[in-house]
């Protein structure tokens, strides 16, 4: 098996940690705007120590980061920020599964996304899998509101929410992607672990300042939370690490595809965690979602 499978699997596992920990954190003890900044202020530390840490074994420095480079960091960091936040509302409006699961149609808009900016084709197949995507998209946007059509289940909040996260995901993946390629070194770990680093810091200082001024509070309250706050930061880099590797090796939309198997892990995470049930209208969607990226990577 390939290095960018296993890697994206394991990204995969560590972000289905994480979200459990984020939704934990939301749940009365942050607001989403916290558990967002959390989510990167725990994580900063950590990624610093180990882009310094492995650069120094190496014995190269850091190496040359060029405009470029800061572009996509910059680009990707904002995009995630915006993505985590919508996540972290969407556990307040479906349960665990499907939040994930409406998340993960970053995987769909990655292709999309991919193609416009770096010209990443999709193949014939890959379009049929985009087209399956929208179907089981179409299934898990279904609110229970009587009387509600076509229209109204797409405009529901947590369809909004979802939809907009997996698309600010898609541009944050295709930037990362960007941006490991901008580093000016052959290997692939070098490269992932110098572009966390900055994304992760870039990402803390621009949403302390904007606490700082909006809410002043709630930094206070991120630092109460530091006990539980402290493994995801720990957990988010487990999975930074992954994909940001991956990255290096493959493109963003097939790396995400087989990410997907997130679906699996946060059904199991939903039912013995949260205690949470799942329909089957919305087992129904998560299967053809799913279904959806197992034909993008087998045949796309």
């Amino acid at each position: 098996m390939e290095a960018w499978i296993l890697l994206s699997i394991a990204a995969a596992a560590f972000q289905t940690l994480r979200f459990m920990l984020q939704k934990s954190l939301s749940m009365g003890t942050l607001s989403a705007a916290g558990a967002t900044f959390a989510r990167f202020a725990y994580s900063a530390p950590f990624a610093f120590l180990l882009a310094a840490g492995y650069t120094g074994w190496q014995g190269d420095g850091l190496p040359t980061l060029g405009p470029a480079f800061w572009a996509f960091t910059v680009t990707g960091g904002l995009a995630q920020i915006l993505a985590t936040w919508c996540v972290v509302a969407l556990f307040a409006e479906r349960n665990f599964a499907v939040g994930i699961t409406f998340k993960k149609t970053e995987v769909i808009q990655t292709a999309l996304v991919g193609l416009l900016v770096l010209g990443d084709r999709i193949s014939l197949a890959g379009w049929v899998a985009i087209v399956l995507g929208l179907f089981g998209v179409l299934v898990l946007s279904d609110a229970p509101v009587p009387g509600g059509g076509l229209l109204r289940r797409l405009r529901n909040r947590a369809a909004g929410l979802g939809l907009a996260s997996g698309a600010l995901f898609a541009i944050s993946a295709v930037a990362y992607r960007g941006a490991t390629l901008e580093v000016a070194s052959p290997d692939p770990f070098l490269r992932a672990v110098v572009s966390i680093s900055a994304v992760t810091l870039s990402q803390t200082l621009g949403m302390a300042i904007w606490l700082a001024w909006r809410d002043r509070g709630e930094l206070e309250r991120v630092w109460a939370a530091r006990g539980r706050a402290v493994w995801m930061g720990a957990a988010s880099l487990g999975g930074s690490v992954g994909w940001f590797t991956a990255f290096t090796l493959q493109n963003a939309a097939y790396v995400f595809a087989v990410g997907q198997i997130e679906v699996i892990f946060s059904l199991i995470a939903s039912v013995l965690f949260f205690r949470e049930t799942v329909s089957r209208r919305e087992l129904t969607g998560i299967a053809l979602l799913t279904a959806s990226i197992l034909f993008l990577v087998l045949l796309g």
